[in-house]
């Protein structure tokens, strides 16, 4: 079974400093077709202009994962980190029991480019945490793992059964990734051109995909795609 996500077709607010793109219902943003997928509630495509942001602001009880793939971002939190994340970094706060936290673009000149992420947790009233994972310079033609529910290889932990992978593939790259039985995979383009099973994705697209063993993937140019493996 196929669920297909069309770019055109998420929700999209302009707010002047912030143009930003809503795969799922946020904000003002709300259609009851679209509220999430498995665990997965929130991908939201924001574009920041230089030297503006989100000022302090609380979270609580959500898995917030954010990947930057233009610019940088300068964060700070009620936990103490205070750190600017550069383009091909994932960024991670179990927001648990509370956090706040504030999130600019420190460029007077470029703008940021983001992918924000929200992930349902499996367990409420957790201690707030905070890692980040570098793949920058991570080579094509392979999934890398970013989070997992027990932090395996390296990977995030996360307070849920979920396992974010991340995917940079050269033209007429192509890539497998198996999905075991019970399993459910939304895939997002964050930029490029790809095929999965069959289905033209672009930049913004997404594909959930259930009932299939194999996902096949194919890059039509330079493209970028995070692959979310869900209970």
């Amino acid at each position: 079974m196929k669920m297909i996500r069309r770019s055109n077709e998420r929700g999209h607010a302009n707010h002047g400093w912030l143009d930003t793109y809503h795969t799922f219902s946020f904000a003002d943003y709300y259609d009851p077709k679209w509220m999430g997928y498995r665990s997965l509630r929130v991908i939201n495509d924001d574009l920041v202009l230089p030297g503006m942001g989100f000022g302090t602001h609380p979270h609580r009880d959500m898995e917030i994962i954010s990947y930057v793939l233009s610019g940088a971002i300068e964060h700070k939190d009620s936990m103490g980190n205070g750190r600017v994340i550069h383009a091909g970094e994932f960024q991670y706060m179990a927001a648990g029991t509370g956090v706040q936290h504030s999130e600019f673009n420190p460029s007077a000149t470029e703008p940021l480019r983001l992918l924000q992420i929200w992930i349902q947790p499996d367990t409420k009233g957790v201690k707030p945490r905070y890692a980040e994972k570098n793949f920058a310079a991570a080579p094509t033609g392979k999934f890398n793992l970013v989070a997992s529910k027990s932090g395996r290889d390296g990977s995030i932990a996360i307070h849920q059964d979920a396992d974010l992978s991340f995917a940079k593939l050269d033209a007429e790259q192509k890539l497998n990734y198996t999905l075991a039985p019970e399993r459910h995979a939304w895939l997002h383009v964050a930029a490029g051109e790809v095929d999965v099973n069959g289905t033209l994705l672009n930049g913004g697209d997404a594909i959930g995909i259930s009932n299939e063993s194999v996902l096949n993937i194919s890059a039509a140019k330079a493209s970028q795609v995070l692959l979310f493996d869900l209970n």
